[in-house]
């Protein structure tokens, strides 16, 4: 499918009523991956996500010696990833980036231990996209960067030397948490660990801070974060790990989405009852908006009321959530306000100004702020949604499409970022089957 291409979302008149089942987290397949090829042996990763995203991370240890063997269970199912670290990982090669922000964070420091210069490129969105912080930051902890073709951006090159010193570094993580969990996920590595301090503005997504911060003392290294904006991480081995991937909660949020625009019932398969991901807080969200949430043995049941209330909501450690949350506030009753969500202009694309823009132009009442949105109801009428190539706009899209008739998604293949065949599950939750059929 086409960039340019449109796909006709569906719009239902009766309510939903499926199981869904959603891929592993990115966020944790990601980061599972650099541990398991930072560790001093072999790492089984259960269920992992297979999107463009997870096998650009996989692409990019790869080229750095690691091993990575895909696994697919004799039934069919989601299989596995044995993950066989190098013995010394090796430079002299480039590694895609694509978009995928946590490539671009999270493997700069592994290329700073290689033995050899690593070279970074990706989609032309990537040359856009902060990294300036973390170059500062590996170069205060004794790396060897070359961006001297747009400082502090890619295309870049990090000439690895085997090893490097580490110690105490200052960052301004305000436009990425991932700055902070780059040097985390590394940090054992480095020859004195890493003592990173945050500073500068409202640091945001906490909780995926959190979740490297578990996942590295899972791997038996010893992290500090018992002082605010700070983390100590020893230097020492890394452990490997047989880890099972709990589904990616963000990428539930349409699935569910689909219940409150059609006061029907949508159930997530095996949602974890304790987790750090960010997307855990929709239970609360969308209780908010006029939903009733529960677990039940299945995982979580969403109920829709009939009804979609506005809102008013601080995003700034959920911004992932922000353009399904905005499209249902296009259809609630009441105004909404999402605020604390600026850092979302530095994603796949600029998410606040994308989001209004598209909702605005079916017809819908949203007001563009430096760090919130400001949503009114208003009648919405069909068109072409555009998604600049960012997955969460191509979601946000079709959740619109459940209510309004006419809404064309263009390049909804963008989805395939971080949820594979999202059209294919979209049409098997509308029908109530099981995906696959």
């Amino acid at each position: 499918m086409s960039r340019d291409e449109l796909w006709d979302a569906p719009t239902v008149t009766e309510p939903v009523g499926a199981l869904v089942t959603v891929p592993g987290s990115k966020s944790a397949t990601n980061r599972a991956l650099v541990l398991a090829a930072l560790a001093d042996g072999p790492s089984t990763l259960y269920r992992p996500l297979r999107s463009r995203d997870t096998l650009l991370m996989a692409g990019a240890l790869r080229a750095l010696g690691a091993t990575i063997l895909d696994v697919t269970a004799a039934d069919g199912a989601d299989g596995s990833w044995l993950v066989t670290p190098a013995a010394r990982l090796t430079g002299g090669t480039d590694v895609d980036m694509g978009a995928a922000g946590t490539v671009m964070r999270f493997v700069p420091p592994i290329a700073a231990l290689a033995e050899g210069p690593v070279r970074f490129d990706g989609d032309p969105r990537s040359h856009e996209r902060p990294v300036g912080p973390l170059v500062d930051a590996l170069r205060a902890l004794g790396a060897e960067i070359d961006d001297s073709a747009h400082p502090g951006h890619f295309p870049l090159t990090v000439r690895g030397t085997g090893s490097l010193r580490g110690g105490v570094v200052e960052i301004d993580s305000a436009a990425s948490s991932q700055f902070v969990s780059a040097l985390l996920l590394s940090g054992a590595r480095f020859d004195e660990g890493v003592d990173v301090r945050h500073v500068g503005g409202r640091l945001p997504s906490l909780p995926y801070i959190e979740m490297a911060v578990q996942m590295v003392r899972a791997a038996g290294v010893e992290v500090d974060d018992s002082e605010p904006e700070r983390w100590r991480v020893a230097p020492g081995p890394i452990k490997p790990v047989t880890q099972t991937i709990e589904p990616d909660l963000s990428n539930a949020a349409p699935f569910l989405a689909a219940a409150l625009v059609t006061g029907g019932t949508v159930t997530i398969a095996d949602w974890p009852r304790q987790t750090t991901q960010p997307g855990d807080r929709l239970r609360e969200i969308l209780t908010l908006m006029g939903a009733t949430c529960a677990f039940t043995e299945a995982g979580l049941e969403c109920r829709g009321g009939g009804v979609i209330h506005g809102v008013d909501l601080d995003l700034a450690d959920e911004a992932e959530l922000t353009p399904t949350i905005a499209a249902l506030a296009a259809l609630a009753d009441g105004p909404s306000r999402l605020s604390g969500i600026g850092h979302i202009r530095l994603h796949e694309t600029d998410r606040v100004a994308a989001i209004a823009k598209e909702i605005n132009g079916l017809g819908g009442r949203v007001t563009e702020l430096p760090e919130e949105l400001v949503i009114e109801p208003a009648p919405l009428h069909g068109g072409v949604f555009h998604t600049y190539e960012d997955h969460r706009l191509a979601t946000a899209g079709a959740v619109l499409g459940l209510a309004v008739p006419g809404v064309q998604v263009q390049d909804v293949a963008t989805t395939a970022k971080t949820l594979p065949d999202f059209p294919g599950r979209w049409t098997a939750l509308l029908a109530g089957t099981d995906y696959p059929a």
